[in-house]
């Protein structure tokens, strides 16, 4: 289990450097070896969050909502089994949305965001700390402001919308695979 945490720890360095190409190689070497070893789904997840992060950096907006899509459907046929699950599906709605957004699609993106808001709001009560990003992108969006990328990604940054972050990523744990071991099959 060690291994693979520090494998994905090494492809976070690389993130946070903007080497993407070189992230999703760690990320798929840590979440094959995660399902490989059995260890608990939430180092799959994890990883594959990671994966979808390193994607949206990348403008890879299509791969993106193929995985949102994959989620959803997973929870279509899986209904979240408690309020952290729930926030989880919210979460990827919210990103689904951004990335609709991101790739020029902006009525989806707002019904995409609305549904987040909407599974959110079964959790608890909607306030202004219930997903802001969500919250202020359809602000944006519906009072027809012109919202670029650049604009859109800061403020990514500014709610912590990433997990890979510096202040997120232990250097120390970070573990690097011998380049043979980098293939394609991952």
């Amino acid at each position: 289990m060690k291994l693979h945490m520090g494998i994905a720890e090494q492809g976070k360095l690389y993130a946070l450097q903007g080497n993407h190409k070189m992230a999703l190689q760690y990320y798929r070497v840590a979440m094959h070896m995660a399902v490989q070893a059995g260890d608990p789904e939430v180092f799959f997840r994890h990883y594959l969050e990671c994966v979808i992060e390193s994607l949206e950096q990348t403008e890879s907006y299509a791969e993106v909502l193929e995985y949102c899509d994959r989620v959803i459907d997973h929870y279509r046929q899986n209904p979240p089994p408690n309020p952290l699950a729930t926030m989880d599906l919210a979460h990827v709605y919210q990103r689904k949305g951004i990335n609709l957004f991101k790739s020029g699609d902006r009525d989806a993106a707002v019904l995409a965001l609305q549904e987040a808001m909407k599974i959110a709001g079964t959790v608890g009560k909607v306030t202004s700390k219930t997903m802001p990003l969500t919250q202020m992108l359809l602000q944006w969006l519906r009072s027809n402001l012109h919202v670029d990328k650049q604009r859109l990604l800061s403020e990514q940054h500014r709610q912590q919308y990433f997990s890979v972050r510096k202040d997120s990523v232990d250097p120390t744990l970070a573990v690097k695979l011998p380049d043979e071991s980098l293939t394609s099959k991952f």
